[in-house]
């Protein structure tokens, strides 16, 4: 219902100098208190602390204001703060209009006379919208008291844990066969130099064993409906074609399989083969075998020798080819999406020679030197031990190249002085050699790792980010590959028996796919997008969704831990209330004016709109007042609430 006389405060802040250097303040002030339906106005040195808020308070209840307007930075990081004081003093909250005359005014110019006078229209504009404003409600929605983890890898892997422990039913989604990520791939930790599977492995099976997780591996996410608090959704689930209650993990039927050691394991980066029905490694949660049907013989040919070899070895008889692929619905109240990575294909740089069998990724390396490799934990090439290693850091990262990544993957340069340390230890007399662009060791222990690494004899050689660099065969009979680039101007060779690239982390190819099923966002650099960088890390633009870990940003395993543990605490935090406040800033439909023609429906970017008896319904919870309806619609019938015409026009004409 609308306040019949609006009665509007006007607070215009200092903030410090970032805004009194380029703006007037006091000026701006005076300027206000002239404004139609200005009850009074003040300038304060910082209006968002709390002496500034106490103004604020204080003259809603002495001047009996029911409108205010602060004029002071982004309304992203304190419109919050200051609709809080509003409801604190008894006003309702979308009583409450912002100007921003920092980043909009005071951050752009440096002229002070023009930069005081577009202050002043900005907060003339902001008053004459403020003067039409409505008070709003906030509704309600109750919590279903469940959650998804989207991803097994370590982030996933806490968050369900976390979740779980609070007493919520928790779903745990795995693409992979197992639990364990790219962690359960590595052989040592830096800088404390743990064994990875040792750290990991007992984490895997707290999930397992854990009452409060469901755990669907071998499992993808297809769709997903509603809103926070309430989201229903399809999980397809593979078809291991093993009965998971009768498999024992013995290992039989990959023993007998026609292809045993004949596939490339993916989980050993293709060092290692396995069979056509294989669990990843050893340590795999669970432990069940996965026929991979498109290789399994019998799955491909329809037939494999007299029987399907596999089934007449296994014990338990688990083998079923009769396994279909399954839909499960589950319905959760929030939602952590900790997807992970993927390295960058260092075939896509022919520079760097990858196609020699002497130049490994730093993965493969990784599954070279673990205790599980085929060598038994040797480091091997062309069957002997190299005694000149060259690693090469940021492979695809660091570049203004329109195909490589700007952004640095942060952890390379930390597993190069692991990996080298690891060379020196096991290689008796190796040279190692880091030819590198700059060394980012930013983490607890970190210089100490990197100083102990030049201690124990390994060489930096520092070139410039821009400096060309190629690794090349002189000779293909030789076993032995060159390392071409410039240093300190001046070009040089480095012959070596093996090259180690740090290739560059990037966004799974299937984040795009993902991110349209979840409605969630991706920054430019294709990983999942924050709602705010620093104030709001752990969400998304989408209210119930929260992002852990190498999805968001590249990362080491300590920062994904911390951030998965985050993120579920702010998942759990909705499951604990039992109900949460849906923000009413949404879309208003004019049945009267309405045509159904679904123009809006098909722009909505989340599924708010629906087709109800020849008119537009809008589902508020879902709606988050984004405006493409509106602006999309023929007739006109669309208004956003806090954003109608007339609001506009008054904000309009009092800046002309």
């Amino acid at each position: 219902m609308r306040i019949e006389t609006p009665r509007i405060g006007v607070y215009i802040c200092h903030c410090g100098v970032n805004i009194a250097a380029t703006v007037d303040v006091k000026g701006v002030a005076e300027f206000a208190k002239e404004l139609s339906y200005v009850v009074i106005a003040r300038d304060y040195q910082y209006m968002c602390s709390d002496p500034g808020q106490e103004l604020i308070k204080n003259d809603i209840k002495e001047q009996r204001l029911n409108r205010v307007v602060v004029a002071s930075c982004s309304p992203r990081m304190h419109e919050p703060t200051f609709r809080n004081a509003c409801e604190d003093a008894g006003l309702n909250a979308y009583c409450f209009e912002m100007a921003n005359i920092r980043e909009q005014c005071a951050w752009v110019h440096s002229d002070k006379d023009k930069a005081t006078e577009k202050a002043k229209d900005l907060v003339a504009s902001a008053v004459s919208k403020a003067a039409l404003l409505e008070p709003l409600e906030r509704k309600k929605v109750g919590v279903i008291p469940g959650a998804l983890v989207i991803g097994g890898g370590i982030a996933g892997i806490y968050a369900a844990l976390e979740i779980a422990d609070k007493g919520f039913e928790t779903y745990l989604v795995e693409k992979e066969p197992s639990i364990g990520g790219h962690m359960a791939q590595l052989d040592k930790t830096f800088p404390t130099l743990d064994c990875s599977a040792c750290i990991l492995t007992p984490k895997m099976v707290e999930v397992d064993r854990h009452k409060n997780i469901q755990l669907l591996t071998y499992s993808e996410v297809k769709e997903v409906n509603g809103y926070i608090g309430n989201y229903k959704v399809m999980i397809r689930k593979r078809p291991r074609y093993v009965d998971a209650h009768k498999c024992t993990g013995c290992g039989e039927c990959a023993n007998a399989c026609l292809l045993y050691g004949r596939i490339p394991n993916e989980f050993d980066a293709g060092l290692a083969k396995r069979s056509a029905i294989y669990v990843p490694f050893p340590q795999a949660v669970p432990l069940i075998y996965t026929v991979d049907a498109e290789r399994c013989i019998y799955m491909t040919k329809g037939k494999c020798g007299k029987y399907p070899a596999c089934k007449e070895a296994c014990p338990a008889d688990a083998i079923d080819f009769e396994q279909r692929e399954e839909e499960i619905e589950v319905e959760v109240g929030t939602i952590v999406v900790a997807t992970g990575y993927e390295l960058l294909d260092p075939s896509e740089k022919p520079e760097y020679g990858y196609k020699y069998d002497e130049v490994l990724t730093g993965l493969e390396f990784e599954r070279l030197s673990v205790a599980s490799s085929p060598t038994g934990g040797k480091i091997l090439i062309n069957g002997k031990e190299p005694k000149e290693v060259v690693f090469i850091s940021c492979v695809g990262s660091r570049s203004r190249k329109e195909d490589e990544c700007e952004y640095c993957s942060r952890v390379c340069c930390m597993y190069i002085a692991k990996q080298a340390h690891l060379v020196k230890e096991k290689i008796l007399n190796a040279t190692v050699k880091v030819v590198y662009n700059d060394m980012r060791a930013y983490g607890k222990g970190f210089e100490e790792f990197y100083n102990r690494a030049m201690e124990e004899g390994v060489e930096y050689i520092r070139k410039e980010l821009e400096d060309p660099i190629e690794v090349v065969k002189r000779n293909e009979e030789k076993k032995k590959v060159v390392v071409r680039t410039i240093c300190e101007r001046k070009e040089m060779e480095i012959e070596a028996d093996l090259v180690v690239l740090a290739n560059a982390i990037v966004p799974r190819k299937d984040a795009d796919e993902l991110a349209k099923i979840l409605k969630i966002s991706r920054s430019a650099d294709g990983f999942f997008l924050e709602a705010h960088p620093k104030l709001r890390p752990l969400d998304t633009f989408t209210d119930g969704i929260f992002i852990a870990g190498c999805c968001q940003s590249p990362k080491d395993i300590p920062d994904s831990v911390t951030q998965a543990v985050g993120a579920a605490i702010k998942a759990s935090i909705p499951l604990m209330k039992g109900e949460v406040e849906i923000e009413p800033l949404v879309a208003s439909i004019n049945e009267a004016v309405c045509v159904g023609c679904g123009t809006c429906e098909a722009v909505c970017p989340f599924d708010a709109l629906t087709l109800e008896a020849g008119v537009m319904r809008v589902n508020e919870v879902v709606c988050k007042g984004c405006g493409s309806c509106g602006s999309a619609c023929p007739s006109g019938a669309i208004s956003m609430v806090q954003f109608k015409d007339e609001q506009i026009y008054a904000q309009i004409e009092a800046m002309i």
